[in-house]
């Protein structure tokens, strides 16, 4: 097996900045690994699975080669390049705000994703930062949502990367985004507020229930503002999580009556743009990662990073 430190280390190289992809091979009547493949992953169809299969760049945890007639094996652990036709670029840049050489801190632009998933591969903020910085062993200690704009810090050594990655396990880093919404000026701010949220029904969202909290924002107000042109008042707060739930700002501001302004998904859930067209980039969510702050693990240095981006009031009607 390939192994190192306990860890399944992929047998293929990365390619053009992005790493294999992997899947553990689930029971089931597939007689070969290639039926199992082309079934159970029906956006890459049938002729560019054998496509894959026949340059060989579907092997296994050993870096065996997968051919078509392989028998299927329950258990068995899978690398692939997954590729994607027509990729367009998201016409917003990352910024570099810091880099040694333990880790970088990235200044990220709504609508990027930080890795690779569904129909983003290239056009990541993992991907774009292993091409511009030449570092293949990039690998982010944390995320924020794709809609969601500012820091993320990456780690670029195995050997002190979990040294950062348990600052967040253990709740060490201090973590403050800015928001644009809705006033309500029924909120007592500043406020801690918490409560519990889990998985909804809708894969996309999650929801708040009853029960004993797992989720708790600080929430302050930073200012107002009553809009000359009919937009109503809307105000930029300050949250700050003490815990790291999926969507945890969103489904609270939400929760609140101060949903932040452009949210495609709370409260309610928009229709996505049809496969094959862009996002609406006139509406970026106005939700930023703005400071990201921790003592440094390795250097022993007090580490303070802020966004340099900007949310913008709105101009139409909330």
């Amino acid at each position: 097996m390939n192994q190192r430190r306990g860890k399944l280390v992929a047998p293929l190289a990365s390619r053009a900045g992005v790493g294999p992809s992997r899947t553990c091979l689930p029971a089931g009547s597939w007689t070969t690994i290639a039926e199992c493949l082309i079934e159970r992953f029906p956006e890459a169809d049938q002729a560019e699975w054998m496509r894959r299969i026949a340059e060989r760049e579907v092997v296994d945890r050993d870096g065996i080669v997968v051919s078509a007639s392989r028998r299927h094996e329950p258990g068995l652990v899978v690398f692939y390049y997954r590729t994607l036709g027509n990729e367009v670029r998201i016409p917003f840049d990352e910024v570099v705000l810091f880099q040694d050489e333990h880790i970088v801190v990235a200044d990220k632009p709504h609508f990027l994703p930080v890795i690779p998933a569904g129909r983003y591969l290239q056009e990541t903020l993992l991907v774009r930062l292993k091409r511009k910085l030449g570092i293949d062993t990039l690998v982010p200690i944390h995320r924020i949502d794709r809609a969601t704009a500012g820091l993320v810090v990456f780690s670029a050594q195995e050997s002190t990367r979990d040294r950062y990655q348990a600052l967040f396990r253990e709740r060490l880093v201090e973590k403050q985004y800015e928001a644009i919404a809705s006033r309500n000026i029924a909120l007592q701010l500043p406020m801690v507020y918490e409560s519990r949220v889990v998985q909804d029904d809708h894969f996309m969202r999650m929801r708040e229930v009853a029960g004993h909290p797992n989720a708790s924002t600080h929430i302050a107000l930073i200012e107002t503002l009553v809009s000359a042109t009919g937009a109503g008042e809307c105000a930029r707060y300050r949250l700050a999580p003490t815990s790291g739930r999926k969507h945890q700002l969103r489904v609270q501001c939400a929760a609140l009556g101060i949903p932040i302004l452009n949210d495609p998904i709370y409260p309610v859930l928009l229709p996505s743009p049809p496969q094959g067209e862009q996002d609406d980039y006139s509406k970026p969510l106005q939700l930023l990662a703005r400071v990201v702050a921790f003592a440094d693990p390795v250097t022993g240095q007090a580490r303070r990073f802020e966004s340099r981006r900007r949310l913008d009031w709105p101009t139409t009607a909330l």
